[in-house]
This record gives C-alpha cells, structure tokens and sequence, in this order.
C-alpha cells in the first residue's frame, strides 16, 4: 500500500512540478510512517505482493467485503508498470500506434522484479518489454543475474548483451528499471561514447537529474519532472 501511494503522489508531483523526492523526506519523517517502502519507482511485482493482494481482495469478495482500497493498491500498481512507456511515448512524441518507436534502439539495464535475484515473477521489466515491442521498438537488456530467466520468457523477442556498456551500444535510450547495484554508479563518459541518444529514463529515481545534465543527458525519473 506505501508502494502505490508514493507512486500516485509521484504521478501528482510530475503534473504539479513538485520533486516526489523531497515530498517523500517529508512524508517519511513523520514516524508513525516512516521511509520504508516509500521509494517511487516502476511498480512492485514478484512472487508475494501480487498474489497477496489478489488473496486479501479474493477473500473479501468471498465474505462479502469490497476491499476497496486493497484492491486499488494492485490497480495503480499495474498502472505505474506502464508509466516508463508513457514517457518515452511523449518523449519522442510517437503516440500508441504500431510502429510507433519503429526504428528505435531501446537499452534495458535490469529485469528481475528487484535487485539480488533472477526472479521475474510480475517484474515491471515484462510490461515494459511488451509494450516497447507492441510499438516496433528494438530492445537489448543486460541484467546481472536474471539473463537466463528472461531468456526461458522473453526467447528472442529482445537482444541480450554481456554487459551494461555493451546493452547501451547504439541505444536511441537507457532505461533503468532495476536498481542493481552494478547500475548506480556508470562512467556517463563510456555510456556518451557507446549510446546514439542522450536521454536516460530513470525508472527507480538511483540517478541525479542534476548530474545527468552536467554529463549532457537529458533526465526523466519518476515525479521529478
């Protein structure tokens, strides 16, 4: 429930100009609340969060009680899984057609549901990759540990690289959708040289929009805008 509240206030923060990740020191300040779980980001997925909710909101149908607002923490959940998609639909101004991206090189850095596993059970990088490719975008994605998970789901409907730099050769874009550790602190210098564009989208906020600019990228981060 922390998950989808501080993404919906991070989709508030994006339209009002406010920076979710000043918004969330104050939120988490406050210790009947706290800053646990209280990260914006693409959305929550794996092999307990889910199904426990669909569980709690199953059993409340059952019994007769509308878990309204349980049920609503899974609905804008499965939202934020697609908001990365709606920011590089603006971005290039492509719209949602098929074709849309055609011709665009997409770099994924992670696709587990979360860092130190290969588990992509519900992981947002599965929303992400077929929306992408529903638009004729191209993807490659390097991921430490779940290369040969996504290999088993996604087969050869993306490229897989040996590494991060390798991932991000000939990239129109960087996308960050897992926060390994291997991914915070990147040489801008090597990625500048292997990428063709200069735009990264920064689905779990890891990145300094600030720093990004001194590098010559541009920045989108979740409720930062």
């Amino acid at each position: 429930m922390k998950i989808s509240f501080i993404n919906e206030i991070s989709r508030l923060c994006e339209k009002s100009g406010a920076d979710i990740s000043l918004v969330r020191e104050g939120i988490g300040a406050d210790r009947r609340i706290g800053y646990e779980f209280l990260f914006p980001g693409v959305g929550y997925g794996g092999s307990c969060f889910p199904k426990d909710v669909e569980a709690l909101v199953a059993t409340g149908a059952k019994l007769g009680v509308d878990m309204r607002l349980v049920r609503a923490v899974g609905e804008v959940n499965e939202a934020q899984k697609s908001l990365m998609v709606d920011q590089i639909v603006e971005y290039y101004g492509a719209g949602n057609g098929k074709g849309a991206l055609s011709g665009k090189l997409f770099c994924l850095w992670g696709l587990s549901f979360k860092p130190q596993t290969d588990d992509m059970r519900d992981a947002p990088a599965l929303t992400i990759v077929d929306r992408l490719l529903g638009l004729g975008a191209e993807l490659r994605a390097f991921d430490p540990e779940a290369m040969g998970e996504a290999r088993k789901i996604l087969g050869d409907r993306i490229q897989y690289a040996a590494g991060p730099y390798e991932a991000a050769r000939g990239a129109d874009a960087l996308l960050l959708v897992t926060e390994w550790n291997a991914f915070r602190r990147p040489s801008w210098t090597r990625l500048k040289a292997a990428m063709r564009g200069r735009i990264v989208f920064d689905g779990r906020n890891i990145y300094s929009p600030q720093r990004l600019k001194a590098e010559g990228f541009e920045y989108r981060g979740i409720g930062r805008r």
